[in-house]
């Protein structure tokens, strides 16, 4: 008997997991419907990206900042042992472009809006305001969900950008100023080896992540349930996928891309 419930819960897990998956998609579907339609409320998509992307500017800057300076660091010391300091720019440049500057910044936009949109949106639901709107003939997904996936979209891969620029800023200050070697050697590191599809990769790895993340929560919050309990949990579940989801499309995208640039 215990064997069969573990079978059964196990399966109904899969069962709830597909069925979130597949009702993303079909907000996401309808997201991109109602993109396209009128009309346009010019003003919530700037208060979203207001939200997104300045709300976020100085968590970014802080973490952008304070990565650079430490993965120098360690780089640094690491380089030292075989006499290789001059590489140290060049490498958090490009780990900075590929991967930690679009991962971290996600983990942040996660941290900081995927919460706020779960939870602003399941207390619409449990309070039904949401249904309100229907009744108003206004669709919410135009009206709430459009924006916030949007801006999402935009303005991930404008703090990616922010944040790469940060470390390697603080790198340059680390390893130059702090530590005295040769500014023009480390700039033409930095040239020789940071490419132009090292770049690509990590814009297009933030306009992934910020689709994800804000089209999780938003259906998170849209499909919140059982009052302010049912809220909370929707925010944490929020959260803890777009956590999972993030290094799981990390890793599939850095696959799927590498192998193509």
């Amino acid at each position: 008997m215990g064997l069969t419930q573990t079978i059964e819960r196990l399966g109904q897990t899969l069962i709830r997991f597909i069925e979130e998956i597949g009702g993303m998609g079909i907000m996401l579907m309808q997201a991109v419907r109602w993109l396209f339609r009128r009309p346009v409320r010019i003003w919530l998509y700037l208060q979203q990206m207001e939200f997104v992307g300045a709300g976020s500017f100085f968590i970014v800057f802080l973490t952008g900042t304070f990565t650079g300076l430490v993965l120098s660091l360690q780089l640094l010391e690491g380089f030292g042992r075989f006499g290789a300091q001059a590489l140290t720019g060049s490498t958090v440049a490009i780990a900075l472009a590929r991967e930690l500057g679009p991962v971290l910044t996600g983990l942040i936009v996660t941290g900081r809006v995927a919460s706020a949109i779960a939870t602003e949106l399941g207390t619409m639901r449990v309070t039904e305001q949401i249904d309100a709107l229907y009744t108003m003939a206004v669709n919410p997904i135009q009206y709430l969900v459009v924006p916030r996936v949007l801006a999402g979209v935009i303005m991930v891969p404008i703090l990616t950008i922010f944040f790469t620029v940060l470390g390697v800023l603080s790198s340059y200050y680390v390893v130059v100023v702090v530590m005295g070697v040769d500014a023009g050697t480390y700039m033409r590191r930095v040239n020789q080896f940071l490419k132009s599809s090292d770049l690509i990769i990590g814009l297009v790895k933030s306009v992934v992540f910020g689709l994800t993340i804000t089209v999780v929560a938003c259906y998170k919050g849209f499909n919140a349930s059982g009052g302010a309990r049912g809220v909370g949990r929707a925010t944490t579940q929020a959260v803890v996928y777009n956590f999972i989801a993030i290094f799981i499309l990390d890793y599939v995208l850095t696959a799927l891309m590498y192998d193509g640039i």
